[in-house]
């Protein structure tokens, strides 16, 4: 028996080396597009083969990462008395995701497809999305609709436009952004012609 203690064995009175936690703090200051099971090891001080004993693999210590970036995302509440309605709400929404993917490259993809998506992750939108339909007065599959199509392509185009841009003023922000709002404005349309919403105030606030 070797008189050598275990390095990865967690220490009497102290918090084990490797925690979920840990692993999720580490690899959202590597960034999930440098994660490697190498470097994480060597961040905690551990052997690769000690790592591989907590996390299945590579995909799983993503997930990981990018689950946990969004349990962390304070998703902006809603308020049926704030100015603006739910144009303005929906465009806050869409300036707190922006900033989201702009903070966390590689993210879009656990966030884009439902396939890679955790069962907290969704349980997450879906909460959201009860909670809009709920201030707002809307059916939840008109919510779900209008919150999934603009997070689709809020995502997608940031995803594309931060990776390019040189600074946050550039011409291709302001015209993607210009463009979120056309599709929100759009999208409250087509739910409003669809008979979901009641008038404009419940759309831009001008009224109540």
């Amino acid at each position: 028996m070797s008189t050598h203690p275990d390095p990865t064995a967690p220490t009497r009175g102290r918090p084990p080396t490797i925690t979920p936690e840990r692993l999720a703090d580490i690899g959202i200051r590597l960034g999930l597009p440098n994660l490697t099971m190498a470097n994480v090891a060597a961040e905690l001080a551990v052997t690769q083969a000690a790592l591989y004993k907590r996390v299945a693999n590579l995909e799983a210590l993503k997930r990981l990462v990018a689950e946990t970036v969004f349990q962390r995302w304070q998703i902006p509440l809603a308020s049926v008395d704030a100015p603006g309605g739910l144009e303005a709400y929906l465009m806050g929404f869409v300036e707190s995701l922006c900033e989201v993917v702009k903070a966390h490259p590689g993210l879009p993809p656990y966030l884009l497809r439902r396939t890679v998506a955790t069962a907290s992750m969704l349980e997450k939108i879906a909460s959201h999305q009860a909670h809009v339909a709920d201030v707002f007065g809307l059916p939840v599959d008109k919510v779900r609709w209008l919150l999934a199509t603009i997070a689709f392509y809020c995502i997608a185009g940031a995803d594309t436009i931060y990776a390019i841009a040189d600074d946050e003023e550039g011409q291709v922000i302001t015209e993607f952004k210009q463009g979120m709002r056309a599709l929100v404005i759009g999208s409250l349309q087509l739910v409003e012609a669809d008979g979901a919403l009641q008038g404009r105030a419940m759309i831009d606030g001008s009224s109540r």
